[in-house]
This record gives structure tokens, C-alpha cells and sequence, in this order.
């Protein structure tokens, strides 16, 4: 008599997108996915990555479904790596299907890497039968996006670039929740005609520390901003902290617009609007937002609670802005017990208010 086929495992993970105040561009180990510098990130509500994961021993190659569409290219590879990561570490042999999908642009600057990767190694590593901690959950996840390493966690989250050569002790770890500065929000700028990128972050960063004259300098400086962003989180002291997190973009824009050849994320809108920030703390005589972007046109504009509704409308009437969202600090990744039958996607962001 034939043997019966061992059952197919499969689970669901989700996990939020995260926006990094200190970024961390640039890898010194690149096979170990262990950062130059430690990095900050705010986890923001409202985003998610959904990614169900089932290992199956009648499928003879993995397939993979993002946002719909069949995976090809550098975006199936790079899911497939990691699944043969996790398949090493579980010791298990059998493929897999894995489906995902966010209810936010990919590859704009909305860190959809980090939310995907960090869903994935939750679903993948639960399917496999791996019990993760959520500590080696971000130390798994940083092998497919770096940043996904923060999105395990919910709220304020700092990476930890750790100093051993063999990385264990990089990862990322909360430092305070998501509830601890409820009058924060965030902004976010969506522009018109941005661009989808050509280059992946994982490469352009690489090509940052290889070109740009200014690289050194920045990876030296980041502890000391890294340091005083987080004091200003735990004041919950935005006078420090938005002058602070305008410093570390610019900071980090510079380095890509000087690598070779330049990586310019921004359009002229994205441009507008972070003069207009700078116009709105000059009229108020005191900073009240700060701006941040990571390797996308998107703006994300921090402010306080009374103020928001009129920095989204001064900033909604810009030329060039499709459409904004308030979005708050939010939770981390959870796996889901039951998943859905069909994943529906969220409305879009549009103007007026939320």
C-alpha cells in the first residue's frame, strides 16, 4: 500500500509597515544582514501586510502571489530565498504557497518590504513549525527586508545593529508602546506621479556606501541623533524632536543624492512639501511638524493632535498632493488563527478628514 502524504501546514501573519525617524542605509555584513548603524522607527496603524504561507509536499516548486498577481522576477526570488532560509532552519524539504497582499502602494516609500518580509516570517516560520520568540521573529525577518525587523513591533522600535560578527545580536526591540504619545501623528503625504522604483533599497544602499563622499560621516553622527530622538520620544518633547527627525532625512537624502549615479526619490511635489513644512515652524516661531521620507516620494509629516487637521489641510492644497492620512502609532505583527476567505483591501487615503 502507498504511504499517505504528510497534511500540508499553512499559516497567516500580519504586520504592519513602520516609518524609520533614524534610518539605517547601508549593510557592513551583508550575508548576515547586519546594518552599519542601529536605526528608530514609529510602527503605523492603519497599513498592513496579510501573508498566508502553506507548505506542501504536492507542489514541486513554490508559487507566489502578491497583490493579486503571480510573483516573478526579483520579487519571487527574493520570497523564495527566504523560504529556503526557513526551510533549513525547520528542516523541512516540501514547497510552498504563499500569497500576500498589502492595503497600501508597494515600493513607493510606504515600506512595503518591511511589512511583507516581517508577515512572512511570521506565516513561514509558524507554518514550518517553528516557535519563534519575537525576538529571533525580527532577527529571521531582518534576512528579507532590514527594516522588517521593526515591523514584529508595535509602537516606538529601536534596531539594534549589535556589535557581534555573527549577528545575534542584531535585532529589533520595543522601547515604548504604541499608546505612549497618543497626541502623535503622522501625516502622510501621497503624491501624485510617484515613481515605483528601479532600484532596490538593498542595492542602492550598498551603492551608498560604496560612492558617496558623505557616507562616513553620516554612519558616525547617526548614534549621537539616535540617542536624542529617543530622549525626546520618552519626554514625549516634540520641540526636540521634530527639528531632530527633519535633520536625520535631510542627512540621509544627502548621502543618496550624492552616490553614484544619485538616487533621487523625491519629486518636485515631495520637494514642496517639505518647504512647507519648513514654512509652517517659521510662522509658528516654534517647531510644530517635523518631516521624514525613506527611499519613496511619500512624505510623512509629525505632529500634535490639535494641529493635525490643519497641517493635512495646508498640506492637502498643495499642488501635485494626491490625497493624505492621519495615521497614529499602532501595533506590531500577530499571527491570525482563522484566515479570511477573501482578504479585502482598505479605501484608499482621500482628502477631508479622517
Amino acid at each position: 500500500m502507498p504511504r499517505d502524504r504528510p497534511s500540508p501546514r499553512e499559516a497567516t501573519y500580519e504586520a504592519p509597515p513602520n516609518i524609520a525617524l533614524v534610518k539605517y542605509w547601508g549593510m557592513r555584513d551583508r550575508a548576515r544582514a547586519i546594518p552599519f548603524n542601529s536605526s528608530l522607527s514609529v510602527t503605523l496603524g492603519r497599513f498592513r501586510s496579510r501573508t498566508h504561507v502553506r507548505f506542501d509536499p504536492a507542489l514541486f516548486e513554490d508559487k507566489v502571489e502578491l497583490n493579486g498577481a503571480p510573483a516573478v522576477g526579483g520579487p519571487r526570488d527574493g520570497v523564495v530565498r527566504f523560504l529556503d532560509r526557513v526551510r533549513t532552519e525547520a528542516a523541512l524539504v516540501d514547497r510552498a504557497r504563499v500569497v500576500s497582499d498589502n492595503n497600501f502602494p508597494t515600493a513607493s516609500g510606504l515600506a512595503s518590504s518591511a511589512s511583507g518580509f516581517a508577515a512572512l516570517a511570521g506565516a513561514a516560520s509558524r507554518a514550518a513549525g517553528l516557535r519563534l520568540s519575537d525576538r529571533d521573529l525580527s532577527r529571521l525577518a531582518r534576512f528579507g527586508s532590514g527594516s522588517a525587523s521593526r515591523s514584529v513591533f508595535g509602537g516606538f522600535v529601536e534596531w539594534r545593529a549589535g556589535r557581534r560578527p555573527d549577528g545575534r545580536d542584531c535585532y529589533a526591540v520595543p522601547l515604548y508602546p504604541a499608546d505612549h504619545w497618543p497626541a502623535l501623528v503622522d501625516v502622510v503625504v501621497f503624491v501624485e506621479g510617484a515613481p515605483v522604483k528601479e532600484v532596490r533599497s538593498a542595492d542602492a544602499m550598498q551603492s551608498s556606501v560604496a560612492t558617496s563622499p558623505l557616507y562616513a560621516r553620516r554612519v558616525a553622527g547617526v548614534p549621537g541623533r539616535l540617542a536624542a530622538i529617543r530622549s525626546a520620544i520618552a519626554r514625549r518633547d516634540p520641540k526636540h524632536l521634530f527639528p531632530l527627525i527633519m535633520e536625520e532625512c535631510d542627512n540621509f537624502r544627502e548621502v543618496c543624492e550624492t552616490t553614484r549615479p544619485t538616487l533621487d526619490y523625491l519629486t518636485t511635489t515631495s520637494r514642496v512639501v517639505l518647504g512647507e513644512v519648513r514654512a509652517l515652524n517659521r510662522e509658528a516661531g516654534t517647531p510644530v511638524a517635523g518631516y521624514t521620507h525613506d527611499a519613496g516620494a511619500h512624505v510623512h509629516v509629525f505632529t500634535l493632535a490639535p494641529r493635525a487637521r490643519k497641517v493635512r489641510a495646508r498640506l492637502s492644497r498643495l499642488p501635485g498632493v494626491r490625497s493624505t492620512l492621519l495615521v497614529r502609532p499602532g501595533p506590531g505583527g500577530h499571527p491570525i488563527l482563522r484566515p479570511p476567505r477573501s482578504t479585502r483591501r482598505a479605501p484608499p487615503p482621500r482628502r477631508g478628514r479622517p
